[in-house]
C-alpha cells in the first residue's frame, strides 16, 4: 500500500513538475495606466491564457520595464518579449511606419486606422525594417484623429497659432511647425506637467489620452474638427520569443489578435460617445474651425509634408511612393467595401 501511495504521489509530482516546466509567461512592456489604448492587449491576455489553459500568460507591465521611448530598444536585445511604442517617438528607427503619422491623410474612422495599418504592416520593406530590431509587427493600436486642448482663448483662426507652443509629435507636429506653430516632441506622461508649468500651451491628443494624462483637466477649449491626423503606435513581439512558441502558443497567440482588437473598438467607441459630456463636465469650450481656415490649414501642411517625406524616405531607399499608394489603396478599398 505504501508502496502504491509512493508511486502516485511521484506521478503527480512529476505531472506538476512537467506543467510547471511548460508554462511560459511573456512580459509586455507598455506605459501609463490602463486604459482605452491598452484594451487590446489586456483583451490578448486574457485570451492567450483562457486558449492555453494558463499554459501561456502575458505579464503587462505599465512602466515597471522600460521608459517608453525605450521599448522598442529592449525589444531588440530581448529585454522583453512584447512591447507598445509610438512611431513618432523615435522616427529614425521606424521610417517606414512614418507614412501613417503623415498629417491629414483623409482616415476617418478607427476602422480605417486598422486597414491602413495592417496594409503597411504587411509590407515586406516595413518588415524588413522592423526585422532590424528583432521585433515583428503583431497588431496596431488605432488611435482617431488628434486634437487640441488649449489654455487661455481658444484659437480658432490659423493666424493664431504662430508661436503657439505645441506638444505634437510626427506628421502632426511638422503640421503644426508647417502655420508657424513650435511643436515639442514629449512622450505623454510628461505632458501633464508641461502644460501646468506653462511650458506649452496646447497639447495634441486622441481623446482617451487627454482623459489618461489629465490635459483635460487643463484645458480651457478643444478642438472638435481640426483632426490633423494621429500617431501610429504598434504591438510588436520579439522575433526569437515567437519563434520559440509551441505551434498551440503561436496558434493562440495569432488567433486572438482580431477579437483583441475587436474588443479595442468597442470599448473605444463608447469612449467616444461619453465625450461631449466630459467636455461639458469639466467645462471645457469645444471649439469648432470653419471649412475656410481648415482647407487652409490642409494646404500649408498636408500636400508640403507629404512630398518632403517621399522624398526623403526614397534618398533612404525605401519604397515611400509604394507605401503613401498603398495607404490611399486601401483607404479606397476598405470605403468601397462597406
Amino acid at each position: 500500500m505504501n508502496k502504491m501511495l509512493t508511486g502516485a504521489a511521484a506521478a503527480l509530482l512529476t505531472t506538476a513538475l512537467v506543467s510547471e516546466a511548460t508554462a511560459l509567461e511573456w512580459n509586455v512592456s507598455t506605459w501609463g495606466k490602463r486604459r482605452a489604448f491598452t484594451e487590446h492587449l489586456e483583451k490578448l491576455a486574457e485570451l492567450v491564457s483562457e486558449k492555453t489553459g494558463g499554459d501561456f500568460t502575458l505579464n503587462i507591465s505599465y512602466g515597471g520595464l522600460s521608459k517608453n521611448r525605450e521599448n522598442l530598444d529592449g525589444i531588440s536585445i530581448g529585454a522583453f518579449e512584447m512591447a507598445q511604442f509610438c512611431a513618432g517617438y523615435h522616427r529614425d528607427k521606424n521610417r517606414s511606419l512614418t507614412v501613417l503619422e503623415l498629417p491629414f491623410l483623409g482616415v476617418n474612422t478607427l476602422e480605417e486606422e486598422v486597414a491602413v495599418s495592417n496594409a503597411v504592416y504587411a509590407h515586406p520593406a516595413v518588415q524588413d525594417e522592423m526585422a532590424q530590431w528583432n521585433a515583428r509587427l503583431l497588431m496596431t493600436s488605432p488611435m482617431p484623429q488628434y486634437n487640441l486642448v488649449g489654455t487661455g482663448e481658444p484659437r480658432d483662426e490659423l493666424s493664431e497659432f504662430e508661436g503657439m507652443r505645441v506638444r505634437a509629435t510626427g506628421g502632426i507636429g511638422q503640421a503644426f511647425e508647417a502655420v508657424g506653430a513650435v511643436p515639442t516632441s514629449m512622450t505623454a506622461t510628461e505632458v501633464y506637467n508641461a502644460m501646468e508649468s506653462g511650458v506649452i500651451d496646447t497639447a495634441a491628443f486622441a481623446q482617451h489620452a487627454h482623459l489618461s494624462f489629465g490635459t483635460i483637466n487643463r484645458a480651457d477649449w478643444w478642438t472638435a474638427n481640426l483632426n490633423p491626423g494621429t500617431v501610429n503606435c504598434p504591438i510588436v513581439v520579439n522575433v526569437d520569443a515567437y519563434e520559440a512558441l509551441t505551434d498551440d502558443q503561436r496558434a493562440a497567440l495569432d488567433s486572438s489578435v482580431d477579437e483583441a482588437i475587436a474588443h479595442y473598438l468597442a470599448n473605444y467607441g463608447e469612449l467616444l460617445k461619453r465625450w461631449d459630456s466630459v467636455l461639458e463636465e469639466k467645462k471645457v469650450e469645444k471649439v469648432v474651425l470653419s471649412d475656410e481656415v481648415l482647407a487652409e490649414f490642409r494646404a500649408k501642411a498636408a500636400d508640403p509634408a507629404r512630398d518632403q517625406w517621399i522624398e526623403e524616405m526614397s534618398a533612404q531607399g525605401l519604397p515611400a511612393q509604394e507605401l503613401y499608394d498603398l495607404v490611399m489603396s486601401t483607404l479606397e478599398q476598405t470605403r468601397a467595401g462597406n
